[in-house]
């Protein structure tokens, strides 16, 4: 009985190492290279990890895109894009307040960045797109 859990667990061990042997493509033999070869395999699948982890976050900390259509009359499409920062969404409706345009519908997500859809309405029909684009900006950068 002893000895088939010890031929059990031999042939237990023998099949991690043929799983190990073929996920890292190994083409050693001895049980120290295999795990050898996993380590290194270990290795570098982190460095790729942290490679790709400081492009996302240099990607997330230079996204910034404000785009501002006009639609039917007074109603203006705003999108907006760009890393999160403190009151962000705060500062963006100040600067809808001070131009005096109504939220008519917005959608807000700050997951792994900032971004906002919203239709907003001015009474003002001289108000144009540059101008509702420049002020974001400027409360995008506060």
């Amino acid at each position: 009985m002893a000895s088939s859990r010890n031929v059990q667990s031999k042939m237990i061990a023998r099949r991690k190492l043929h799983y190990l042997r073929t996920l890292t493509n190994s083409k050693s033999v001895k049980k120290s290279s295999i795990i050898l070869d996993a380590f290194v395999y270990i290795l570098k699948l982190r460095l790729q990890l942290e490679a790709i982890q400081g492009e996302y976050h240099h990607l997330l900390n230079h996204v910034q895109e404000v785009k501002v259509e006009k639609l039917i009359e007074k109603r203006f499409v705003v999108k907006v894009t760009c890393k999160k920062g403190k009151e962000m969404l705060v500062s963006i409706l100040e600067a809808f307040e001070e131009m005096k345009l109504n939220v008519v519908q917005a959608r807000v997500t700050s997951r792994y960045f900032f971004g906002m859809e919203a239709i907003v309405e001015t009474e003002d029909e001289a108000l144009d797109v540059r101008v509702v684009t420049k002020a974001v900006q400027l409360a995008i950068q506060k």
